[in-house]
């Protein structure tokens, strides 16, 4: 095996590669000046296992853009050097949420960058919890493999949960019902009693959201809200307030992807928000330190991201990681 880890990722790559108990592989990274860049592996690929880690969001050194196209460029100078089998591992993969056309001439660049990842000869995808399953599915003609955070979030919350408390799983819309119902069936198994269900009314059209109302019982009730992703934070905001409008003791956000872009932090400051749990596949260094030192807890994926690259390499089942 040659596990790599892209410069802007390699925080993440570290704590992967620790719980693989492999070293990252050497590679280089150069910038020019006139903003071009070039990567390539300072070791032996060929004919080798390689794994290549990048999580693509945007910060304030490199945007989105930055991190994809350095890594298409590093999975072709992989190829060229003879890789046996490429596998790209992408905590966060962007460009997933436009899935479909919603306008007319609207593009659907989940396929579009499906097609940019498979030009340099990438053989396998590893993402983590995107937005719409099926159409991550159905965009790729090669191996996908998709891992989901709802055990991490069941342990975490389970360890820290009053033994006496009656909980709610929420989705902010009734497109996460799915994930939402999904989670909920883990966390039942981890707390050993019924965990109930509901969902807010949402619609977005033209970029504006507006809310319905909360269907479900979360009257004098633990809730936790549960998102692929929070960017700006106002589903969860209005999910929360009205789960405390209707009674609700205790109301968490959790989500795979701390986005938190906009008025994020203003979202930590919400009061009818008691804690907010992501992981680490998106370091949150938009907010502000302090703010989130008060209300963010965040679980590492690394664990989880390392055995599913054990378990391809190995040959060992997904499936089996996956159900626990």
């Amino acid at each position: 095996m040659a596990l790599f880890a892209l410069n802007a990722s390699r925080p993440f790559g570290e704590r992967v590669a620790q719980a693989l108990g492999v070293p990252l592989s050497a590679h280089e990274e150069r910038d020019f000046a006139d903003g071009e860049h070039k990567a390539r592996p300072l070791v032996n690929v060929r004919e080798r296992d390689v794994f290549v880690i990048q999580s693509l969001y945007g910060d304030a050194a490199q945007s989105v853009n930055d991190k994809l196209i350095r890594l298409l460029f590093f999975t072709g100078a992989l190829r060229d050097a003879s890789a046996g089998r490429l596998t790209l591992v992408t905590p966060y993969l962007a460009y997933m949420r436009k899935d479909r056309k919603t306008q007319p001439r609207d593009p659907v660049t989940t396929r579009y960058l499906a097609a940019l990842i498979e030009s340099v000869g990438t053989d396998r995808l590893v993402a983590l919890d995107v937005h719409n399953l099926a159409a991550f599915q159905n965009a790729f003609r090669i191996r996908t493999d998709h891992l989901e955070a709802r055990r991490l979030f069941a342990q975490h919350f389970a360890g820290r949960l009053p033994a006496d408390a009656a909980v709610t799983v929420v989705s902010p819309d009734e497109g996460g019902i799915k994930r939402a119902a999904s989670f909920r069936e883990t966390l039942q198994g981890a707390l050993g009693r019924p965990v109930a269900l509901g969902f807010m009314e949402k619609a977005r059209a033209h970029g504006r959201l507006t809310t319905g109302r909360l269907v479900g019982e979360v009257a004098d009730r633990t809730v936790i809200i549960l998102d692929d992703l929070i960017s700006t934070g106002g589903t969860m905001a209005a999910a929360a307030r009205a789960a405390k409008e209707l009674g609700a003791r205790t109301v968490y956000a959790a989500a795979t992807h701390g986005l938190f872009v906009g008025d994020a932090d203003a979202v930590l400051a919400d009061d009818a928000l008691d804690g907010v749990v992501v992981t680490d596949s998106v370091a949150p260094v938009r907010l502000d330190a302090a703010r989130a030192a008060r209300k963010l807890t965040v679980v590492s994926a690394a664990p989880l991201v390392a055995e599913a690259i054990r378990r391809i390499h190995t040959g060992d089942s997904l499936v089996a990681l996956l159900m626990g």
